[in-house]
């Protein structure tokens, strides 16, 4: 049974849900109406109003929660606050995945936070993997206009049967659109919906160069104003969940964080500008072939070397007694200051 949290963490748990923000239309649930414990034992606290959760890292075992159902396509968001301090090796993670039922041709769409060491940047990375595409990964991965240690930011995830889209905040920062030439490797049956914080020493921070430091811990990591927008299914009876499910997808299709406007889009383009550091589509090293589904453009590829990272990264130290309250993502404000 999960221990009761003490005073100073439920006002913390509460003051993380007062100051995330909430720019999309979306309306968020309860914990116990979408999620249960995973693994962790007393390494998941619920919130004192039941709507959230933190996660722990300690010496003894990381923790996670996933969704009480799988979801043939969606809109998953979660309100995340980041741990802070030395932070090397550790992994959190929001994403969708029926791993645990196709072993060995799962789908999967990540956001994997990665931690660093002190004074430097956490750095996020998107996955997509399809019908156990596991050894041709597309991954992208990027640095914020913020900090996401000291308050939430929210993170979504829309999956549709014809495209994917992941948004910081409003903005999003990646569209994968479903093509032929992607074949099997665009994600197509039903999935969970997973948070998780673990130790990824091995290969978070510097390749494994830097390893989690159990003297900093414990790690936490709150998450609130949970989403889950779909249709729930049965993994046993899909095709009677694929007719059924048909109106909810054409729901999620018309729906505002689905719809790519002008606006969007050049916020989606000046933040790839910006803070992506790693793109699978210029890493010619790894994938002498270009992917067929990569939409090669130029003017970016000349920012990227042959093995896929930027040359010009943005990451800088910073100072532990800098207190700035972080702008959203996208906000033009935080150009001069990267």
């Amino acid at each position: 049974m999960t221990a009761a949290p003490s005073i100073a963490t439920a006002v913390a748990m509460l003051s993380c849900i007062v100051t995330a923000a909430i720019a999309l239309n979306v309306t968020t649930l309860p914990f116990d109406e979408g999620f249960c414990h995973l693994f962790g034992d007393d390494n998941l606290v619920r919130s004192p109003d039941g709507r959230s959760a933190r996660l722990i890292l300690n010496r003894y075992s990381g923790s996670g929660f996933i969704s009480n159902d799988l979801y043939d396509h969606g809109f998953f968001s979660a309100s995340i606050k980041l741990p802070s301090d030395y932070t090397a090796g550790v992994v959190v993670a929001f994403y969708t995945s029926n791993g645990d039922i196709f072993e060995k041709t799962h789908d999967e769409l990540d956001f994997e936070f990665l931690g660093n060491t002190r004074g430097r940047e956490w750095r996020i990375q998107t996955n997509v993997y399809g019908n156990g595409s596991t050894s041709r990964g597309r991954e992208e991965r990027y640095l914020l206009p913020f900090d996401p240690t000291v308050e939430a930011h929210r993170y979504s995830i829309l999956w549709t049967s014809d495209f994917i889209i992941f948004y910081i905040d409003d903005t999003p920062i990646r569209e994968v659109v479903r093509s032929d030439a992607m074949g099997g490797d665009y994600p197509s049956k039903p999935m969970s919906v997973y948070a998780t914080i673990w130790d990824g020493s091995t290969w978070a921070t510097g390749n494994g160069k830097y390893k989690v430091n159990y003297k900093y811990a414990p790690f936490v990591s709150d998450f609130s104003d949970l989403v889950l927008r779909g249709c729930r299914v049965d993994p046993i009876q899909q095709p009677d969940s694929a007719r059924r499910c048909a109106e909810a997808n054409e729901d999620l299709l018309t729906a505002d964080f689905a719809v790519m406007t002008p606006k969007k889009r050049a916020a989606m383009r000046r933040f790839r500008q910006r803070y992506m550091t790693y793109a699978f589509c210029y890493d010619t090293n790894r994938y002498p072939v270009t992917f067929p589904d990569c939409d090669v453009i130029p003017s970016e590829q000349s920012r990227f070397f042959e093995w896929g990272e930027t040359k010009y990264p943005r990451e800088r130290r910073r100072s532990r007694r800098q207190i700035r309250k972080p702008p959203r993502a996208g906000d033009p404000k935080r150009e001069a200051d990267v």
